[in-house]
């Protein structure tokens, strides 16, 4: 087989990709469990998980067989037919979930989260309300997608530039203000309110104490619904298997994808009994969504992440985690504050070094560190949700290294 060198690799993704990433000079070829290695066999602890995605890191043994035997079965068939695996995933995410009734299949979170736009608006119009009284809710810091319906959702003019005109009845409020949602329901034009119960993109900021029941009481009084974008905090992230369960609300619909597939492209939305049957024959559809290979491995990802051994490790590690981030933070004066849940951290950079955070994410590379920011002054740890105690150690000790040589840079 032939060999190819990193630069020359490089340079394809250079050529040829569209220039929308700026992926680091590196070239991943394997991993197992929380450690990647590049191509030239240099080892990585893995803190960034894919954007939350590998919550059981890499090469589980289980969702390897659970791919492997359906590879050996049937790839895809369309939703024209049944196949086993997506039929009992539905069930089975319907049963987790404590409220929905209905499952809808699909490929990524902004899929999901398109077809929670969508019957939103169908729902609107099956309760005879105008295209004016379809106004969807979103926060600003929020992230949605990258269709054009879900960056509209996404209130971050960075994703939206350019794309204009953007698709009308989206209202932009700021995150965690109470009052700024309660004016905006006065003028009874709001048919939901979408938010994430913790911004990914926007920081790695969770919802207030408290915010969400309000949200919740006040679509109850004026006849909203509200959709839970739990695509990064759910799926036992950020210590529960679904996030809102910790501000104790009943969604109407949530969207899940990233760690349901644990690596294998999956998206879903989880319709409650208001909206559970307003879609009928026609009104939505994916050729892919709910194929059988995808739909094999989620059953086995969604059956471990919810093992209280799994959450007890979340728990157990997020506290080690964030102690030793706020640690670094006091030691070498680069962090003002380390926020999120369970294992979803944000460390906010301090005053001096706002704006830094991509710098940092070089060095840590450098050092044999994967993480992630949210945006330019966050640094976001998302590692697998299994992560040993080995691995989250020699991470803490990498990136101890990478924060010592920026601050002496």
């Amino acid at each position: 087989m032939q060999e190819f060198s990193v630069q020359s690799l490089v340079d394809l993704g250079k050529r040829y990709w569209l220039p929308v990433y700026k992926p680091r000079d590196l070239v991943l070829d394997h991993g197992k469990g929380a450690r990647v290695w590049d191509t030239e066999s240099r080892d990585y602890i893995d803190f960034g998980a894919g954007i939350a995605v590998n919550a059981l890191g890499h090469q589980d043994a289980d969702l390897l067989a659970a791919l492997t035997e359906q590879a050996g079965k049937l790839w895809h068939t369309s939703n024209v037919f049944y196949s086993e695996p997506p039929l009992h995933l539905a069930q089975e995410l319907v049963q987790a979930s404590g409220f929905a009734e209905r499952v809808f299949l699909c490929n990524s979170g902004a899929e999901a989260n398109e077809a929670a736009i969508k019957l939103v608006r169908k729902w609107a119009a099956s309760q005879g309300r105008s295209p004016e009284q379809r106004v969807i809710v979103t926060f600003r810091g929020s992230f949605h997608g990258r269709t054009l319906a879900t960056v509209t959702a996404t209130a971050q003019p960075k994703y939206q530039e350019g794309y204009e005109p953007l698709p009308g009845g989206f209202r932009y409020l700021d995150f965690n203000d109470v009052a700024a949602l309660e004016h905006a329901f006065a003028k009874s034009e709001v048919a939901a309110v979408m938010l994430e119960p913790v911004q990914g993109e926007g920081g790695v900021l969770p919802a207030a104490p408290g915010f969400l029941k309000r949200v919740r009481e006040l679509c109850d009084s004026h006849g909203a619904l509200l959709v839970l974008d739990e695509i990064q905090c759910g799926m036992g992230r950020t210590g529960t298997l679904f996030a809102h369960v910790q501000d104790d609300v009943t969604p109407d619909i949530v969207t899940l994808a990233k760690a349901l597939g644990c690596g294998f492209p999956i998206g879903a939305m989880l319709a409650g009994p208001k909206v559970a049957q307003v879609m009928q024959f026609g009104a939505h559809g994916t050729t892919f969504g709910g194929n059988p290979m995808a739909a094999a491995v989620a059953r086995v990802a969604l059956r471990k992440l919810s093992s209280s051994a799994l959450l007890g490790n979340v728990q157990r590690q997020s506290e080690k985690l964030r102690d030793a981030l706020a640690a670094l933070g006091t030691e070498l004066g680069v962090f003002s504050e380390v926020r999120g849940r369970g294992l979803m951290l944000g460390a906010v950079l301090a005053e001096s070094y706002r704006g830094k955070a991509g710098e940092i994410l070089d060095h840590a590379a450098a050092h044999g560190l994967l993480v992630l920011q949210a945006g330019p002054d966050v640094l976001r740890f998302v590692p697998p949700l299994n992560i040993s105690d080995k691995e989250l150690d020699d991470g803490l000790a990498r990136l101890r290294a990478a924060l010592t040589a920026f601050v002496g840079r």
